[in-house]
Order: structure tokens, then C-alpha cells, then sequence
């Protein structure tokens, strides 16, 4: 694996910058900071590296993922929005070698509520062909569903994200679409702002009849400064402990920062 200087540099200036600003976390803030159902307006700056592929001769490939979340309200019922905007680099894998380019647009409104012990969020998703090329996006229209369920504890949390989507509309030439993904999501606080987390999303391409699924161990840093902003910088790897199907991912690394911002009322 390959990890360049600028890498290493994103990797290192949050730890850094958090000395001066860091206090200590309650476990309800780390809880609120590592939460994707919580309220508040986010932005979130992630990277998903392949470091390597299953029967590929070193390929590595990564997705810069451009994320923002929304608190609203519609018919009197609390929603989350949440869009992602990839920008992906695809493996040196000859015809067509490294491209690197904006992918598809994903979108999904989720209901919020409470069931027993969970927070849900239950609602639609669409994704958009907003590739910037035809090696970085489907070429298809998909819409489908997002399911999540948290389960706040005094430790941390525990919970999942499950989506699904089929492609209904787009180019005739390109494959039909029918993914399902499943986050399992386990964060455990620790003392001063640290927390160990596992959240690496399996996926089962549906129409192709091919699957991988990765286990992530990882750290990350909670912290605020004195405006009310919250940060959370994590890197975690995965590696891929069960599969179907050739040049699926082996191993990845998952990182970012994860930013919410105070609401004015």
C-alpha cells in the first residue's frame, strides 16, 4: 500500500490542531459527534482509499467523498438530509488506465423517531448520473430506500445503516443497477476525546450476483472549539473478510473529518 506525503499530512494536522482546542468530552457529546441521526447541520470531508483488489496485479484506486447533512422539518415530522458527492480515482487497469473524475450524486431523506432503545431514521433515496465520466459513475438513474437504527449507550454506540437501490432510468448501454449495502456501526468512547470505532459497509451487487465484506478497526478524536463547532477526525482499515466475485476490494482505509456546526434558533 501506497500512502502519499499529502495523505499523511491530512492524516496528522487535525491530531495536531486539537491540542489547543480539545477539552474533555461527555459521553453524550462524543455519542452526538460519532451519531448519523443526530440534528445538526454537518459537513464531512471523507476519503476511502483501495489500497489493493482481489486478482489484480497491484492496483489501487480512492474516492474522495464530499458529504453534508441537513436538519428539517416537513408536516411536522423531524428529517435528515444527507448528499454525497464522490470524486473518484479508478485503478491503472489497462484499456483504459487511471481516470480521475466527479461520480454519481447519492441523496436520501430520512424520517426520524424513536423505536424502544433505537433512534430510526427510515426514508427514500435517489442517486443521480452526475458522473463526470463513464468510468467514475453507473450512467443510471437509481432510486431505493435508507434504513438506520442507533442505539446511544453510556459507552458509546451501536447500530447500522442499511441501503438499497435499483436503477430505473440512464443509458441503455450501461448495466442495470441493484445494490444493497449494510454499515454495521460500533464506537466505543475513551477517555480525553478518543474513541475506537468499526464501520466498514458491506456490499452485495444484486444484478452481478457478487459481494465483499470488510471488518474495520480504527481510532478517532473528538473535539470543539470555542464557536460551538464540533470536529471528529477517525481513520480506520478494513480488510475484506468474505467475498463473491473478482476485483473486489482487500484492503481499504477509511478516513475524514467529520464537522458539525451549532444551529441558531
Amino acid at each position: 500500500m501506497r500512502i502519499s506525503r499529502k495523505t499523511m499530512t491530512f492524516l496528522a494536522w487535525p491530531m495536531l490542531l486539537s491540542a489547543p482546542l480539545a477539552h474533555a468530552q461527555s459521553s453524550d457529546e462524543m455519542n452526538a459527534a460519532n451519531n448519523p441521526l443526530q440534528p445538526s447541520v454537518a459537513l464531512n470531508l471523507q476519503d476511502d482509499y483501495t489500497g489493493s483488489y482481489y486478482n489484480t496485479n497491484g492496483a489501487d484506486a480512492n474516492a474522495f467523498l464530499l458529504r453534508g447533512a441537513l436538519p428539517l422539518k416537513l408536516f411536522g415530522l423531524p428529517q435528515l438530509l444527507r448528499a454525497t458527492l464522490p470524486v473518484a480515482t479508478t485503478p491503472s487497469i489497462q484499456p483504459n488506465g487511471r481516470t480521475t473524475n466527479v461520480g454519481d450524486l447519492n441523496v436520501f431523506d430520512v424520517a426520524l423517531f424513536k423505536a424502544g432503545p433505537f433512534e430510526m431514521g427510515v426514508g427514500p433515496q435517489l442517486t443521480a448520473p452526475t458522473a463526470g465520466s463513464d468510468l467514475t459513475g453507473t450512467g443510471k438513474w437509481q432510486g431505493g430506500l435508507a434504513v438506520l437504527a442507533i442505539s446511544p449507550q453510556p459507552w458509546g454506540l451501536v447500530g447500522g445503516l442499511v441501503t438499497w437501490q435499483h436503477s430505473f432510468a440512464g443509458s441503455s448501454n450501461r448495466p442495470t443497477q441493484n445494490n444493497l449495502q449494510a454499515q454495521p456501526f460500533f464506537i466505543y468512547n475513551l477517555p480525553r476525546g478518543w474513541y475506537l470505532r468499526s464501520t466498514a459497509t458491506w456490499n452485495w451487487d444484486l444484478h452481478a450476483g457478487t459481494h465483499y465484506l470488510p471488518i474495520g478497526i480504527g481510532t478517532g478524536k473528538v473535539w470543539r472549539d470555542s464557536a460551538g463547532t464540533t470536529y471528529n477526525f477517525f481513520a480506520e482499515p478494513q480488510f475484506t473478510v468474505a467475498r463473491e466475485g473478482v476485483a473486489v476490494p482487500h484492503f481499504q482505509l477509511f478516513f475524514g473529518l467529520n464537522m458539525q456546526f451549532p444551529i441558531k434558533r
